[in-house]
């Protein structure tokens, strides 16, 4: 059979649907095209859409048949009222966006994938180092500590260690892991480690240590003698307290002195100048209030680790392996979509580092805590040029990785449960 020609468009004989088009407009085109031709009809006949209709859509003049099926050449197939009863009902009911609910996102089960993935594939013995990188699942800090015994959203010092052991999985994997699995990489160049806390300088004068101390007795006098219920003991406390401050090593003569340059100062500052109380000090008397400066701990830093490493694939099964190490790391690091409505999203997985000699950890090098991969960063022209094999494949890549650890380092980390060392390494 051969197509036909309609007032200057070419339909396809078998469909009669116009050609030159994409599966989708095709569709988009019959059903508005019918859905247009059933309203018309239901205006012209005063047919209630709902109802039984017409058991078709009647012929008019200058229709083709083709294979039996009746051909409108302004309209395409005409089908029977029962079909466009049902596009017409699905028309009005369903929106062409369905957006904020789970049914506006793609729709697909994700299941944990493991195996093993790495690189080089021939270098690695039994006695070879390398770097182990497990995937993990997160767990929440109130999960972790139901896990410990306890129920707290408050992190637990040390709940962010590492299992003693973590096997190696046999055999090589074709796909990318998900949700867990095992990723084996070459011991990267430029290796080191560094530790740190925090820490700043704090002032404070006499005159404001005293005022703190006395007025940290005055609170503690106060609340007993409000706790007894002696409100006039409480007023005459408050009173003793603050004239045996003032009084105490002269307190009260300096504090007045700190009170005028202090006002000095502001005067000086209203007028535009910028003279601090020391200053004032200084160029009258030649002193300044002693800061009793000191060194005080702010609290603990957590680690960053990047790291480095150059892939160039020397088979086709090699360069699999690369292309699935990237493809994993990333998967693994993205935020996960929750089913349902679009309100929250779920943490990526956790990566738990280790270096190894062949099946045991490495006896010399420092320990990893649970990490977040923070960065991917992939060079494909590591030798500076674009270069590939006949299949595409890079000859050689460069791969960067951040990682940063969920928790800091304790001094508990370093030992264990007895108070003696937990292993014979650097440590953390």
């Amino acid at each position: 059979m051969q197509n036909y020609t309609v007032n200057g468009i070419e339909y396809n004989w078998k469909t009669g649907l116009p050609l030159n088009q994409t599966d989708q407009d095709v569709d988009d085109i019959r059903k508005e095209e019918e859905l247009n031709q059933y309203l018309e009809v239901v205006k012209q006949n005063d047919i209630n859409p709902s109802g039984s209709g017409l058991s078709n859509i009647p012929s008019g003049e200058g229709n083709a048949t083709i294979n039996g099926v009746e051909i409108n050449p302004n309209f395409g197939k005409v089908v029977t009222t029962e079909e466009l009863n049902k596009q017409f009902s699905d028309k009005k009911t369903k929106k062409k966006y369905n957006v904020g609910t789970i049914n506006s996102n793609k729709k697909i089960k994700i299941n944990s994938r493991g195996g093993l993935l790495r690189y080089p594939l021939e270098a690695m013995t039994d006695t070879t180092d390398y770097l182990q990188i497990d995937i993990k699942e997160y767990t929440s800090i109130g999960k972790r500590s139901e896990e410990l015994g306890s129920r707290t959203i408050i992190s637990i010092p040390g709940s962010r260690q590492l299992p003693k052991r973590s096997g190696v999985p046999g055999g090589l994997t074709t796909q990318s892991l998900v949700n867990k699995g095992t990723i084996l990489l070459q011991i990267p160049a430029n290796l080191q480690d560094g530790n740190s806390v925090s820490y700043g300088e704090s002032k404070m004068n006499s005159i404001v240590a005293a005022a703190v101390g006395g007025a940290s007795d005055m609170m503690t006098g106060v609340g007993d003698k409000l706790g007894e219920g002696d409100f006039e003991g409480a007023g005459q406390v408050a009173k003793d307290i603050a004239q045996a401050t003032l009084t105490d090593s002269n307190i009260g003569l300096n504090a007045k002195k700190l009170v005028t340059r202090k006002l000095a100062s502001m005067a000086v500052s209203a007028l535009g100048g910028n003279v601090t109380i020391n200053q004032l000090l200084a160029r009258e008397d030649g002193q300044i209030f002693n800061p009793n400066m000191e060194l005080l701990f702010n609290g603990p830093t957590l680690r960053n680790f990047r790291f480095s490493f150059k892939m160039t694939p020397r088979s086709k099964n090699e360069a699999e392996q690369c292309k699935l190490i990237i493809r994993t790391f990333k998967m693994n690091m993205a935020p996960k979509v929750v089913s349902g409505p679009n309100l929250f999203l779920n943490t990526p997985n956790v990566f738990e580092l280790r270096y190894k000699t062949g099946f045991r950890n490495h006896p010399f090098l420092h320990k990893f805590k649970q990490c977040f991969l923070t960065d991917v960063s992939v060079n494909y022209t590591g030798e500076g040029v674009y270069a590939t094999y006949e299949d595409r494949e890079p000859i050689s890549m460069i791969m960067d990785l951040s990682f940063k650890e969920l928790e800091p380092i304790y001094d508990i980390d370093y030992f264990d449960e007895n108070g003696f060392d937990s292993d014979n390494t650097v440590g953390y």
